[in-house]
This record gives C-alpha cells, sequence and structure tokens, in this order.
C-alpha cells in the first residue's frame, strides 16, 4: 500500500526518528521486473538509434509487443493513454496485466510501462498503480502552468525513482476536415523544461497523431536542430510516428531523437487483418468463431508491425 509522506514525516517527528528515504530504478515484482525509461533512452540517444513506444489496448497488443521485443532482443516502452487505461478497466488492471504477463511469457529485455498524453491527475494515479514512466502532457496549458506543473511532477519521480516525460508544443492532428500541421515548440521553453531533470522531452515539430494528410509538408527538421542544440543530450521524442517517411524517421534519429510512438499503425494492421478474416468467412468454418482463432490475424499484424518499427528506429539487439 502507498501511503503520502508527510504522514510518515508526521509520525516520524513524534516519536523522534528518522525515514530513510531510497531511490529505486525499478519496480519490482514477484520475479518479474519493469524499468524505467531512463537507461534504454540514454544508450539510445548516445548510439543514434531509437526505442519504440508501441501502445498498448488489451491483452492481444500486449502479447504482441512483448513477443516481438523478446524475439529481437529490443528494449521497448509499452504506451498507455488515459482512455486504453479507462478502457481495460483502469490503470491498476494494466499494471498487473503487464507484469503478470512479463513474468508468464519469461520476458527477459527492458520493459517500460508508460502513461502517454497523460493529465496531472492521470499521473498521480499512474504512480500509484505500478506504472515505472508517466508522462504529462502540459501543452495545452499557458506555458507558466505548463512549468509548474512540470516541476512539481518532476519532483515527485525523481523521488519514487521513475522516469518522467514532458511535453512542449502540442502535436497536431485533423478534426472535422481542418488540418493543423502541428505547432513546432520554442527551443527556449524546451531548455526550460528539460533543466527541470525530466527523462525525456517531446516536442512538437510539426507531427501529428493518427494519418498524415497527403499536404502535409513534413518534420521541422531546423526546429529539431535548434531544440538539441539548447538542450543537449537530453533523449528526444518523437510523438506520432505513424505515417512519416522512413528517411524521416532515420534523419529525426540523427538528430537526437530517442524514442519514437507508435499505436496508429498498429491498429490500422490489426483492423485491415481482422478485416479479411471476416470477408474471407473462415469466422463461419468451424470454430472460425472463437476468439482465439478470431483475433489471431490481427495479433500477428500486431507482431510484423511492430518488428518493422524495430528494426526501423535500430533497436533490434540492444537489449
Amino acid at each position: 500500500m502507498l501511503v503520502s509522506a508527510k504522514e510518515m514525516m508526521t509520525k516520524a517527528l513524534a516519536g523522534k526518528y528518522a525515514v530513510g528515504q531510497f531511490n529505486i530504478n525499478n519496480l519490482v515484482g514477484g520475479n518479474i521486473m519493469l524499468v524505467t525509461a531512463e537507461e534504454m533512452l540514454k544508450k539510445a540517444e548516445a548510439g543514434k538509434y531509437a526505442v519504440g513506444q508501441f501502445n498498448i489496448n488489451n491483452l492481444e497488443w500486449t502479447k504482441a509487443i512483448l513477443l516481438t521485443a523478446q524475439e529481437l532482443q529490443s528494449p521497448v516502452i509499452l504506451g498507455v493513454s488515459e482512455g486504453a487505461g479507462k478502457y481495460m478497466t483502469g490503470f491498476k488492471t494494466v499494471a498487473a496485466m503487464v507484469k503478470a504477463m512479463d513474468e508468464e511469457l519469461g520476458i527477459t529485455v527492458p520493459v517500460a510501462l508508460h502513461l502517454d498524453h497523460g493529465t496531472y491527475e492521470g499521473c498521480y494515479k499512474c504512480v500509484k498503480a505500478g506504472f515505472s514512466s508517466i508522462m504529462f502532457d502540459g501543452s495545452h496549458y499557458p506555458f507558466d502552468e505548463n512549468l509548474a506543473k512540470s516541476t512539481e511532477l518532476v519532483h515527485v519521480a525523481d523521488q519514487l525513482g521513475l522516469s518522467i516525460e514532458c511535453e512542449v508544443g502540442s502535436i497536431g492532428g485533423e478534426e472535422d476536415g481542418v488540418v493543423g500541421m502541428g505547432e513546432c515548440a520554442d527551443p527556449d521553453e524546451c531548455k526550460t523544461i528539460a533543466d527541470l531533470g525530466v527523462t525525456m522531452l517531446a516536442a512538437g515539430i510539426g507531427n501529428i497523431h493518427g494519418k498524415y494528410p497527403a499536404n502535409w509538408p513534413g518534420l521541422s527538421f531546423e526546429t529539431l536542430a535548434a531544440i538539441k542544440e539548447k538542450v543537449g543530450d537530453m533523449p528526444l521524442v518523437l510523438h506520432g510516428g505513424t505515417g512519416i517517411p522512413d528517411d524521416m524517421i532515420k534523419k529525426a534519429i540523427s538528430l537526437g531523437v530517442a524514442k519514437i510512438n507508435v499505436n496508429t499503425e498498429c491498429q490500422l494492421s490489426f483492423q485491415e487483418a481482422t478485416r479479411k478474416y471476416i470477408e474471407e468467412g473462415k469466422d463461419l468454418q468451424g470454430k472460425g468463431f472463437d476468439p482465439r482463432k478470431l483475433l489471431n490475424p490481427g495479433f500477428e499484424a500486431i507482431k510484423a508491425k511492430v518488428k518493422e518499427k524495430m528494426e526501423l528506429f535500430g533497436s533490434v539487439g540492444k537489449a
């Protein structure tokens, strides 16, 4: 059970004793271990490759990603949005599933469980649930408010031995036919947030969540280079990895991107394979209706997509 530091300190003060603080790098449960993203991203930044964050949506997603990471001996970050967490009945359920699956499958590669685009409240929920890494997305707040909330959460993460990602410059997208390029972050604001001691920094460089429109102008490498110059060896994060051309991905990695988020591509791969299975009438053949058979083509499609991305990012064999 987690308790507040305030309660401990009140008792210690009254009883004339001290409470020790011991920083941790891993969250251990039974024989399984989730790690923070810190070490894997430092190695990636120094080695000029990127670690993939693959968002999970259910058991099939989690199993497919873990097995592929183990097969390729690649470190991996399992991303969980607040919406996906709610769908899976809560962050405690997600953490329990990931930890149990990691153990049952005998996974030995580094695995981080990371909150994706977390709210202020969501970060605290994931800390309590047992996540090893969190992201606070304060990019929609005025910068001063983003800075204040980021400062607090960086302190919390540091005290608990968790890794933390913060964001400057919101990520674009398409809504009701209106296309936004995606905001380009201010390099000076990026430095201010980086100097708080964040583990990794997400900075808008024209990237977009979801499918990229045909008229998308591409990533702003000028902005990326300017940010990198300000933040030094801080690992940078590229959100919206779906649909970015391979040459842009490789160039972004060469300029300091050490973590790339992938979600939509896995969803599309799952959808296409599942649709094909249904359209071919295989669910009507024998016991083709069995969920284990019905969902297997999508499961295999996710594995293939994750393998493709890990090879592109250069993380294969880096566990």
